[in-house]
Formats: structure tokens, C-alpha cells, sequence
């Protein structure tokens, strides 16, 4: 399949080791001098070391490569002992009024690439559920939430409630946030537009087996192209070891719940 990955410019680089430990996945080594991409399987083209390469020796190129696969990459940390540091690599960020420089902190020293840092937003336990719908606060517990981002062993996946939602979900209902957000981990996808569907595939599998989501709700818009969603979910569940309830959600676009239901 034709995906972006990295492009390692060997003229360039010095060996320096630098991006190494910025790529969680594993997928960098020294060998001989240089660094190198030993595993396509474990590269996911998202680039969070490029700016750790004091030469600018890598690059992010679209081609023929073989799918990202994060359940192999899991299972490389799990033999290394490496599981347990990922899961610190979640930084927290509390509400405005609580917020504090320690937790800028542990994002500045967590390394990689801030847009894909796996992050926990905690909500004030005063939140005011009775604000009127302009004053309702975001009910979003987490970064990031596009599925190509998604880190599936972050903990805030692990014996959650997923909610799978089409990118323009959101956009169409008013009230997305409190009646269907709250309490949800929340990922998003675009099954017509979005490329590289099978590593979708491979990370809801490993939501079920390793993170053992509690359920799934599966939110589509009425277009037809969108239930490409739910047969990501079938799919994985048929790859998946364990079994969980999934409930589809078909939304308007006028945002009105056209089905709910239990499959």
C-alpha cells in the first residue's frame, strides 16, 4: 500500500543517535554508522523525530511500504519493558483554573512531535452541567483524536467506553459533547477520505485485545460513504480475540439521531 514513511538521507546524516529515542515505535537504529529504518511494520510516518536530526538527514515520503502495524509494535515494547514508560509519556492537562507548570514540564521532556503526544485533559469535578448550550464546556478528555494519531496502549483507552465518530459528526449536532462525549474516550475518522484504513483496522483490533475497551458506539452520518465505519469495527471485532457491544448511531445532517441500536 502507498503510505507516508520515512526517508533517511544517508549523505547526510552522522550517526549521532539523536531521533532514536524520540520514535516510541522502535523503528530507528545505528547500524554501521548511521541511522537506519529497520522496520517498516514500525514506522507509522507521523515524523515526531524529524526535528530531534541536528542534520536534517530525515524526510517523510509518500510510497509503496508496508502497513503501519501497532499491535506489532506493542508487542516489541512489551518484550523490551518498554510498555510502562509509554504509558508515562501521557501528559496531563488539567482544567485552566488548576492548571501548573509541572505538567509543561513533563510535556517539554516527553520529546517527539507535541501534535501526536498522547494527552489526558482533566475536567474540574465542579463542571456546571446546567450551563446554557452557548456557556457548555467541552466534554473532551484526551489528545489526540484522529484515529492516524491515536497511541491505542495510551491509558485512557485501557476499560473505556469508545466512542467512534465520523469526522462531521460533531459539526452537526449541537448538543455532540454533553449527550454523547461525557465519560468517552473519542476517536475520529473519515472511512471515504481517509487513507490507510487497514491500519485503522489494526489499531481498533488492539483497542479490544489490549487496551479491552468496555464498549463501542460508532457514530456515521447518514451519507452512505460512512458506513465504511462500522464495517472497520465488524471487521476488527472478527480479528479481535475478545467481544465487545457495539452500538451504531446513524446521524442527520440537520444533526437529528436517525437510529440508534445495539448490533
Amino acid at each position: 500500500m502507498k503510505r507516508d514513511i520515512l526517508k533517511i538521507d544517508e549523505d547526510l546524516c552522522n550517526g549521532c543517535g539523536q531521533c532514536v529515542p524520540t520514535c516510541h515505535e522502535g523503528a530507528l537504529q545505528v547500524i554501521d554508522g548511521k541511522v537506519r529504518l529497520v522496520s517498516e511494520l514500525m514506522c507509522d510516518g507521523l515524523g515526531a523525530c524529524i526535528g530531534h536530526c541536528p542534520e536534517g538527514a530525515i524526510t517523510i515520503e509518500t510510497r509503496e511500504a508496508e502497513p503501519y502495524n501497532e499491535t506489532h509494535v506493542m508487542e516489541g515494547m512489551k518484550n523490551k519493558g518498554m510498555i510502562s514508560e509509554v504509558h508515562n509519556h501521557a501528559m496531563v492537562i488539567e482544567a485552566p483554573q488548576q492548571a501548573s507548570s509541572h505538567a509543561h514540564a513533563h510535556n517539554h521532556e516527553a520529546g517527539g512531535c507535541p501534535g501526536s503526544r498522547a494527552m489526558i485533559i482533566e475536567k474540574p469535578s465542579s463542571q456546571n452541567d446546567n450551563a446554557s448550550p452557548a456557556d457548555q464546556p467541552s466534554e473532551l478528555r484526551q489528545w489526540p483524536i484522529q484515529m492516524h494519531l491515536l497511541n491505542t496502549n495510551a491509558p485512557y483507552f485501557r476499560s473505556a467506553d469508545l466512542l467512534l465518530a465520523a469526522d462531521c459528526v460533531a459539526f452537526s449536532m449541537g448538543g455532540f459533547h454533553g449527550k454523547h462525549l461525557k465519560g468517552k474516550s473519542l476517536a475520529i475518522a473519515c472511512p471515504k477520505l481517509d487513507q490507510g484504513a487497514d491500519s485503522y483496522i489494526e489499531k481498533l483490533t488492539a483497542m479490544i485485545d489490549i487496551a479491552k475497551v468496555n464498549t463501542i458506539t460508532v457514530m456515521m452520518m447518514e451519507v452512505p460513504c460512512c458506513g465504511g465505519l462500522l464495517q472497520m469495527v465488524r471487521t476488527s471485532l472478527g480479528n479481535a480475540s475478545r467481544k465487545v457491544p457495539v452500538k451504531k448511531m446513524i446521524v442527520a445532517i440537520n444533526g437529528e439521531v436517525l437510529q440508534e441500536e445495539w448490533v
